[in-house]
């Protein structure tokens, strides 16, 4: 009997199935659009000391409560869904995290050229390639670039690290290991 045998994938994405599917269909695809590059940095911020599985488990509750991650509704938001937010078990809730993403959202609303094309100013395209998951960085000096500018705009939560994890998740940089068959579908 044969089987069909399963594709090289970077090691943490078979922990468990939600990695999984995020590794195999999300994780280090382009994503352009302010929303989309808006909901992923604050998923990111909200990440923060936490597991990324509690996150992706969370991610719906996420994007219903913060109106579909459209800038302009967030950007609205008042101290009444602060409150809100505190209050529902489905999301983290974490005062500062949360008023964080509101403010984000309101100085994405004001860039001039929009979220995503700033971003993407910070693509590294020919960044080495990692044989191993120690290859791979936790932050860059792209990142660290990025997470200034952002910062001096008056975005908060946004670390170098936080920056080198959004950079990895919406494709500014292939970070699948040199043998996951994932790697050449970063496009």
């Amino acid at each position: 009997m044969t089987g069909a045998t399963e594709p090289v994938r970077c090691g943490w994405a078979t922990s468990a199935p939600d990695y999984l599917a995020y590794h195999d269909d999300e994780w280090g695809r382009p994503v352009r659009g302010d929303d989309g590059v808006f909901e992923r940095m604050t998923l990111e911020a909200f990440q923060s000391g936490l597991s990324w599985l509690v996150i992706l488990r969370k991610r719906e509750a996420f994007r219903e409560v913060f109106a579909g991650f459209s800038i302009p509704k967030v950007a609205a938001f008042t101290e009444a869904d602060v409150e809100r937010l505190l209050g529902d078990a489905r999301i983290v809730r974490n005062r500062s995290k949360i008023e964080a993403a509101i403010a984000n959202a309101r100085v994405a609303a004001e860039l001039p050229g929009g979220l995503s094309d700033l971003v993407w100013r910070y693509a590294e395209p020919g960044a080495p390639v990692p044989k191993t998951l120690a290859d791979v960085p936790a932050q860059t000096p792209g990142s660290k670039a990025m997470a200034k500018e952002l910062r001096s705009l008056g975005f908060r939560f946004v670390g170098p690290t936080t920056a080198y994890a959004l950079m990895q998740a919406i494709g500014l940089v292939n970070d699948h290991l040199a043998d996951c068959w994932a790697r050449d579908r970063h496009i």
